[in-house]
């Protein structure tokens, strides 16, 4: 999620636009000037949209040459609605996010699973694996330096194939902290804020289905 405070002009006309870009192509216009800036200089970017049909127009600007690409856009796949809000939330955390990085480097990833608890007593929050050589647990107490917030009602645990988690780390990298919530069925929101050079602030969001029903802890 972008906020429109982090333009300098932002403008919508209508009520709400949605269609689909090849991602890989966007990524090669925002980078065309290169990955770094020259020293004193910095890349400008208008994004324009003319409406359905029409290609999304990027205007790239830096040290006065100016570059115009233009993105077809593609009919948008209907998205799924895991029907997550904030009001069915049973647990929440928010943990600084170089807690979560240190738990994917020091947990065995050849595990399918990552086993994640989430209680109001001990063992407060635990992440677990079941690899190759065998189970392992790290767990941040609520009192925890790294804990920013311990909002739990009742213990939860569940299992999400790390297959699926894995590509929502490229936000964690960036990331200075993470919010990880559940609901009662046991969805994970996972929601990793950035903070740019700048200082302004944009969220990634990512949503995990749990993997199945865990009775009690192993």
């Amino acid at each position: 999620l972008l906020q429109a405070d982090i333009f300098q002009e932002f403008s919508v006309q209508e009520e709400s636009v949605t269609f689909r870009i090849n991602l890989s192509v966007l990524l090669d216009c925002l980078t065309i000037f290169g990955t770094s800036s020259l020293p004193g200089t910095s890349t400008a970017l208008r994004m324009c949209y003319r409406g359905y049909g029409y290609p999304l127009m990027l205007f790239l600007e830096e040290g006065g040459v100016v570059t115009v690409c233009k993105i077809n856009t593609q009919e948008p796949d209907e998205l799924l609605d895991f029907d997550f809000c904030s009001t069915k939330v049973v647990n929440k955390i928010i943990l600084q996010s170089e807690g979560l990085r240190q738990a994917f480097a020091e947990l065995d990833m050849t595990s399918e699973v990552l086993q994640i608890t989430m209680s109001p007593d001990k063992p407060y929050f635990r992440l677990s694996t079941f690899g190759n050589a065998g189970s392992a647990h790290l767990d941040y107490p609520r009192d925890s330096d790294l804990m920013e917030a311990f909002h739990c009602n009742q213990t939860q645990t569940n299992r999400y194939k790390i297959s699926l988690l894995k590509p929502s780390t490229k936000a964690l990298a960036l990331s200075c902290k993470v919010s990880i919530r559940t609901d009662a069925q046991g969805f994970l929101s996972l929601q990793y804020m950035i903070r740019n050079e700048d200082g302004q602030i944009c969220f990634v969001e990512y949503y995990c289905c749990p993997d199945e029903d865990i009775n009690e802890v192993e």
